[in-house]
């Protein structure tokens, strides 16, 4: 076999090994795993089983590729998916004290390569320009300085405002995962629009694929996957979820996948008694939730654009969500689900939600929903159509 002519240094704070929860960790996955042949892949990270030596590479699999690990700092499995409350339990802020402390292992593992980095956050960009090299950044989110959130992004808005900046300027290539990033890069850093592209996450839509509804019990199954962060909602989602509970006359099921807790909430006290909750889970048991369930359920403040999305439209399941303008071409009425705008207090969408999802279980049980047809609205996000686009 040829060697690889091409060297990717991707940087991300997780262990691809283990379990941290997100649609970028879903995405990192997906290009360890995915990558091209001619590529060869040094994945700077982090050890969370602790088996690695700090600052030395192990070799490890992904989806039958070999990939170059070499975590820079170790961070418990416990802990990698909490937010840190200050600066000193910050993963991302570990992370980036790790990384430049071992560049010169970094370094060495470039040698004589043609290498570019990948970045999916703005804090690392000195990094790769420390190394000489050229960078791809990837725009991910969109939230505002006045939005709920549970990082110390918000606390430290100053902060990301200048390594938002600072990346942007210094990057070779700008990928954002929907057209509001773009629009808004006007504003912060107008020279960035002219090497800037849309470009989401991507879904393996060979893996996520169709399955028949089972309705046999007549119980309706609502999903949810990901990070109970605060600018998803929860309160909302869990309001709604009950209201449909009473609506359905108790024939109703939630399922959440994930490792937040969500009894944080005390909205989550209601619904309790109907929630299956799965932890973390890997991508066949994930494909198999998704072919059990019915519906997903998205009640974001704002979003970039939901691996967990892309994953249950390509399983033929059908969503009720608060309208986000990047949902437009993927949740279209009568055919993959419903939106319903934010109101202000939200009692209106709060019922809104309810009557939409009530009516997405009639045309499930009554087989006027097709997950085929779902499915094919997610064929341009596809593995095949946009991995070629981000290597290239």
């Amino acid at each position: 076999m040829t060697a690889p002519h091409y060297r990717l240094c991707l940087m991300h704070p997780m262990d691809p090994r283990g379990t941290k929860l997100g649609g970028i960790e879903t995405h990192v996955r997906m290009i360890l795993a995915r990558h091209p042949d001619d590529f060869s892949v040094l994945f700077v990270g982090v050890d969370e089983l602790g088996d690695c030596r700090i600052g030395h590479i192990t070799q490890i699999q992904m989806g039958g590729r070999t990939v170059d690990f070499l975590p820079v700092t170790h961070i418990d499995g416990t802990k990698i998916n909490l937010a840190g409350k200050t600066l000193l339990q910050s993963t991302t802020f570990r992370y980036a004290v790790g990384a430049i402390w071992h560049i010169a292992a970094i370094r060495r593992a470039l040698k004589g390569t043609s290498a570019t980095a990948d970045l999916q956050r703005f804090e690392f960009a000195l990094i790769p320009k420390l190394l000489g090299l050229k960078t791809v950044q990837m725009v991910h989110g969109e939230g505002a300085k006045d939005q709920k959130m549970d990082s110390l992004i918000k606390k430290l808005w100053f902060i990301h405002r200048f390594n938002e900046t600072l990346a942007l300027r210094v990057a070779s290539k700008i990928l954002c995962v929907n057209a509001n990033i773009i629009e808004r890069m006007k504003q912060i850093y107008p020279a960035g629009v002219k090497k800037s592209e849309v470009m989401s996450v991507s879904v393996d839509t060979r893996h996520f694929n169709t399955a028949p509804f089972d309705c046999v019990d007549g119980v309706f199954r609502v999903v949810f996957a990901g990070r109970l962060d605060e600018f998803k909602d929860p309160p909302l989602m869990f309001r709604v979820l009950k209201g449909l509970h009473e609506r359905l006359n108790g024939k109703l099921e939630f399922h959440y996948a994930g490792t937040s807790d969500p009894h944080r909430y005390a909205d989550f006290a209601a619904i309790e008694p109907f929630t299956i909750r799965h932890g973390f889970l890997r991508q066949d048991a994930m494909k198999a939730l998704y072919q059990t369930c019915h519906a997903g359920i998205l009640t974001s403040f704002f979003e970039g654009m939901p691996c967990f999305l892309l994953e249950t439209l390509a399983s033929g399941r059908p969503f009720a969500a608060i309208r986000l303008p990047q949902y437009d071409a993927l949740i279209v009425p009568g055919i993959s689900g419903a939106m319903v705008e934010r109101s202000e207090p939200d009692a209106a969408c709060e019922v809104a939600l309810i009557d939409a999802l009530a009516r997405l279980w009639h045309d499930i049980i009554t087989g006027h929903i097709d997950p085929a047809r779902i499915h094919a609205l997610v064929e341009p996000y596809s593995i095949e159509v946009q991995m070629a686009r981000l290597f290239a």
